[in-house]
């Protein structure tokens, strides 16, 4: 790439032990016409790419979790929550995505599509990353997913409620860029429709204030006491049919042996489990065409 407003001057060629890094002294035309030298260091790791996964009708995300060293040295634990990516390595942008999801995740995406391409990090490295999304269904998993060990890979893979991993993008628990974007980018794709939200707890005016806060946000709230009383039997056939017909659980309050059964209950039935009312969103109103 050439530019008329650029003279590169000379290339200094600093390490090329994992990547290419190279200190680079040019000239800046500015806006004036005047010509302003310059150093700066660059950093190439080559291009990559990288996919959000996303399950509409669950209302589910497919994110990885892995040991990120830079993190770890500003100050962070360094275990990241990420959507998959990985560096192109001479594949297409496509092909490599694939790859990298099953690789990573376990899931064969059956079709991926392309939303843009953005510079991650301009002022210091070359990588251009290309953004994917692709939706996945719980019969894409075709493996365990785990990464490479030999290339010191070491992925766990989680499957979140997508409204408790774009709070964690507001919380903190999530705060790797790429992933931030592509939930982001879902929101349009997952619009918030009401929700039936099982609620369970030990408390009852805790029950009750989120149920009002729930049905402030345009969702239904239902209560999980079954009238009278049973054996435990019984009470588990009650909760099943109720968690059968509704679309999430809402865990809140302290110690309760009877809400820490439904939250099993509702994990075999594979419902989203909110443990805050921040994780669930508002029920956006729809606008009137006639208004």
């Amino acid at each position: 790439m050439s530019s008329p407003n650029v003279r590169i001057l000379k290339q200094h060629l600093l390490s090329d032990n994992w990547y290419v890094l190279k200190k680079i002294d040019f000239e800046l035309q500015r806006r004036d016409g005047s010509w302003q030298p310059q150093t700066r260091e660059v950093y190439d790791r080559g291009n990559g790419a990288t996919i959000g996964l996303y399950n509409r009708a669950r209302r589910t995300v497919i994110l990885t979790r892995q040991f990120r060293i830079p993190a770890f040295v500003n100050e962070h634990h360094g275990y990241l929550i990420e959507a998959a990516a990985g560096l192109l390595d001479n594949a297409s942008p496509e092909e490599r995505i694939r790859l990298e999801a099953e690789e990573e995740t376990g899931y064969r995406v059956r079709s991926v599509r392309k939303i843009f391409e953005a510079f991650m990090s301009p002022a210091s490295v070359t990588e251009r990353v290309h953004f994917f999304i692709g939706e996945y269904q719980p019969e894409d998993r075709v493996a365990d997913g785990g990464g490479l060990a030999e290339e010191g890979e070491d992925i766990e893979v989680l499957e979140l409620p997508f409204e408790q991993a774009l709070a964690m993008t507001e919380d903190g628990r999530i705060m790797d860029g790429k992933t931030i974007i592509l939930l982001q980018y879902l929101k349009q794709l997952m619009p918030v429709s009401p929700l039936m939200i099982v609620l369970a707890g030990p408390g009852s005016n805790d029950i009750q204030a989120c149920a009002t806060q729930l049905l402030q946000a345009g969702h239904l709230p239902m209560l999980a006491e079954q009238p009278g009383s049973g054996s435990q039997a019984d009470v588990d056939t009650y909760a099943q049919r109720l968690l059968s017909r509704c679309d999430a659980l809402l865990r809140i309050g302290g110690a309760c042996r009877r809400a820490d059964r439904l939250v099993e209950l509702a994990q075999q039935k594979g419902l989203p489990i909110y443990h805050h009312l921040s994780e669930i969103p508002a029920v956006q109103p729809q606008e009137n065409p006639g208004s």
